[in-house]
């Protein structure tokens, strides 16, 4: 991510073809978006890692500047109160995303070690070794508490099969950021039909996940 903070910010990294300037306050929207994003979706979504990094930069920096206020001064209370909420933000995201990491751990790996080259990547490295030791460790319980005790021809176990999928068939509320047009609906009876909705830029919707999948990673719109 070459992004370049402003002058209150922490991250400075420029790429010579191409350079983007963030805001702190962009920022962090950034990550609040990431963050409802990962918290109303069924499915675990690409990660954010970079979004990560800056943010606990910026944290850095402000709990630095924090330092140099004055003591009694009103304004290290506000900041204080930003800082703690950003954090409380930052922690959020994270705990959703290991949660869905133990919930649904072959799957994730699944989806990881079958993505195309130059794809996303699905997990960050952090979160690819939390997974991994997560399956290895579940394996090694089964196999301790259960499946040694069982006849041979059952002391195997397909993760795949017997760890639920995500249900990407529930439904979500979404914000649309950027008008869409002929969305396709699937009808939800036998005798129903599909049909098509255009979303306008501002309207809120409540939807079939599956069906708007593609605009959450696009970031079309939002989930609220």
């Amino acid at each position: 991510m070459s992004d370049v903070l402003s002058d209150d910010g922490s991250d400075i990294n420029q790429d010579d073809s191409q350079e983007d300037v963030m805001t702190p306050a962009e920022l962090i929207a950034k990550l609040e978006e990431a963050w409802l994003n990962e918290k109303f979706s069924p499915e675990l979504l690409e990660n954010k890692s970079e979004v990560v990094e800056c943010v606990m930069e910026q944290l850095t920096h402000m709990e630095a500047n924090l330092q140099r206020v004055k003591k009694g001064d009103t304004k290290a209370s506000i900041h204080r109160m930003e800082i703690d909420r950003i954090r409380f933000v930052l922690s959020s995201y994270l705990r959703s995303r290991l949660q869905k990491i133990e919930k649904f751990f072959p799957h994730v790996l699944e989806r990881e070690k079958s993505r195309g080259e130059g794809d996303p990547s699905l997990l960050s490295p952090e979160e690819f070794a939390f997974a991994k030791e997560y399956y290895a460790n579940t394996e090694t319980y089964l196999k301790a508490v259960a499946l040694k005790r069982m006849p041979p021809n059952l002391q195997t176990v397909d993760m795949l099969k017997a760890v639920p999928e995500p249900c990407l068939d529930s439904f979500v509320f979404l914000r649309v950021k950027e008008r869409q047009e002929n969305i396709l609906v699937e009808p939800e009876t036998d005798d129903q039909r599909e049909y098509v909705v255009d979303m306008d830029e501002g309207s809120q919707h409540l939807m079939r996940y599956r069906t708007i999948a593609p605009l959450v990673s696009s970031g079309a719109v939002q989930l609220i």
